[in-house]
């Protein structure tokens, strides 16, 4: 099987290094100072709706004066500073212009509520925010929080970012090894898990997701959320270590998302399984619609698409179908990239048969997040990618199968969690590793395959481990669903034998399709679980089926919050 040598594309920085900054990697300012002065030009962010653009320089130009404004204002190093909204330049102009004030960044998700996003201020220690126009006035309202309010957008009362400048002055910024930002994890109450990472954390994170995969003269699309490590350090952090532009989308909207690819000429597009799934069931779902005999054509060539592939490492894909990836936008897609969880190897193939390049990455907020990624010259469909460099994984305690806990260690990996020494030993070694809380293996090539998340497995009677992903797979690209969710349940409480539940949530298409007649729906979907089930190893087969009308909860990256659904029907 092909495999690939590492790429070193962060020699450039040879130039620099002892001049412009000391270490082996430069810090998050001194990072993108480099690349505005190799880049001056070239457009950093954009976005549309309005359109607006900014090259290196007027974002260097603007992220200064913000970073004067702060220390004019009283801010000095290491005081926590919050950025919460929609994706926008504003948004990624603020996160950096805090780091080059000297201060820590903490980026905040905007869909939680005004009492979540003050219970993360509060434990977080944040001094300041700069925050949407239509949120400003609900944070904080009563001043309890004592913190000052900046508006990502023009609004009343309010300083607005962009018009924010102060007098020149030295500005102490933090060093290699301090705290740039600090990333809440989970813990709307209780006590918050804060990912400490630092400069050297998210810098040498970028650069080492380019050992595997080549970014250089690009264009890559930030649609999911920019508080999430996935996306800031996968679009942003890439792009600025190496010149490319950022183009924001603001809204999970088919349509308007594939408007946003084409006006912005995008070449890379970075999504969670959840969302690769939809495209591609709606694609073969409209081919479908032109009649079996087109749809039975399409499959056929791409099955000989992907087998030319695999014989002569040439992708004829873009060639047989681009008329079709046109329908998505995707005729110029260089690079589809698959994070935040792991994605069927069915959806991989299709993409892969239809011309696109797709890989997966693999990592975790505590990681920066990312420590793995398929190179796209020798990927291997059921991998979640191969690891950096300077990334060491073992698997600890493996199974028969030779399925044990992920441990990681490398130059991501975070400094602990914020006031939460507790938990930080629970997942962090004295000498440096990280417990993933996944399980898996890894080939003699350094290629990591998932099998599933530690706390999540289903432990059969038989003593056997089953991972709800590997039967969810099975489910993910039917039109006929929504979301699917496989869980735990007490089958027999007195021998405390655990069986398998799955919950299905059907889409409002397929509903529609059977007049919203919820008996023709739950028989037909029963159908589907018992045909699954031929197919899976005795032990793996569902015991339990629920369908259930309502959304189920997600997180901001939209994966199924597996725990919450569990509490949800645990009486059910």
């Amino acid at each position: 099987m092909k495999t690939v040598a590492y790429r070193d594309g962060w020699s450039f920085l040879d130039e620099f290094r002892g001049k412009d900054f000391q270490g082996k990697w430069p810090t998050v300012p001194e990072l993108f100072r480099l690349t505005a002065r190799r880049f001056p030009d070239k457009v950093c962010f954009r976005a549309f709706d309005p359109d607006v653009s900014y090259t290196y320089k007027e974002t260097l130009d603007i992220m200064e004066r913000i970073a004067r404004a702060l220390k004019s204002a009283g801010f000095v190093k290491g005081d926590k500073i919050a950025v919460s909204g929609k994706n926008s330049p504003e948004w990624a102009i603020a996160y950096f212009a805090i780091m080059f004030a000297g201060c820590v960044t903490v980026p905040l998700d905007c869909t939680l509520h005004d009492n979540e996003i003050e219970h993360f201020i509060e434990f977080g220690d944040v001094k300041a925010l700069f925050i949407d126009a239509d949120r400003i006035d609900s944070i904080d309202n009563d001043g309890h929080l004592g913190i000052k309010k900046y508006s990502l957008e023009k609004c009343d009362g309010y300083d607005f970012l962009l018009d924010l400048d102060g007098p020149e002055t030295a500005i102490e910024l933090l060093g290699n090894d301090d705290v740039a930002a600090i990333l809440f994890t989970s813990g709307t109450t209780g006590i918050p898990k804060g990912v400490m990472l630092t400069n050297d954390n998210l810098v040498s994170d970028c650069f080492e997701t380019q050992a595997n995969l080549d970014f250089t003269g690009t264009t890559i699309y930030a649609i999911l959320p920019l508080h999430h490590a996935y996306t800031m350090e996968a679009v942003v952090y890439i792009s600025i270590s190496i010149g490319n532009t950022v183009v924001f989308g603001r809204k999970l909207a088919m349509s308007r998302i594939f408007k946003e690819i084409r006006e912005g000429e995008v070449t890379i597009f970075m999504a969670v399984p959840m969302l690769y799934n939809k495209m591609i069931s709606s694609l073969m779902a409209g081919v479908k619609k032109k009649g079996m005999l087109v749809y039975l054509g399409v499959r056929g060539l791409m099955l000989f698409s992907g087998f030319w592939q695999s014989l002569t490492g040439k992708n004829i894909g873009k060639k047989l179908f681009h008329s079709l990836l046109e329908k998505v936008s995707f005729e110029n897609i260089r690079v589809c990239i698959s994070g935040g969880g792991p994605l069927p190897v069915s959806t991989f193939r299709m993409y892969n048969q239809l011309g696109v390049n797709f890989v997966q990455g693999y990592g975790l907020t505590e990681a920066s997040p990312i420590t793995h990624v398929n190179p796209v010259e020798a990927f291997r469909p059921a991998s979640v990618g191969k690891r950096f460099p300077d990334v060491e994984v073992k698997i600890v305690n493996p199974d028969s199968d030779g399925n044990g806990i992920i441990y990681i260690k490398g130059p991501m990996v975070m400094k602990g969690y914020y006031k939460n020494p507790e938990a930080t030993s629970e997942v962090l070694t004295d000498d440096g590793w990280l417990n993933t809380g996944d399980v898996g293996y890894q080939d003699k090539d350094g290629y990591l395959y998932l099998t599933g998340r530690a706390k999540s497995v289903i432990v059969t009677e038989g003593g056997k481990n089953v991972f709800p992903e590997e039967i969810e797979d099975q489910f993910q690209l039917l039109n006929e669903l929504e979301q699917v969710c496989v869980i735990g349940y007490m089958a027999d409480k007195a021998l405390r034998k655990e069986g398998i539940r799955i919950i299905l949530v059907p889409s409002k298409e397929y509903m529609d399709s059977v007049g919203n007649d919820k008996a023709v729906a739950e028989r037909h979907l029963n159908e589907i679980v018992d045909g699954v089930n031929r197919g899976l190893q005795n032990y793996k087969r569902i015991t339990k089926v629920d369908v259930y009308y309502s959304p189920l909860p997600m997180t901001s990256t939209k994966k199924v919050k597996r725990n919450e659904v569990a509490k949800l029907f645990e009486n059910m």
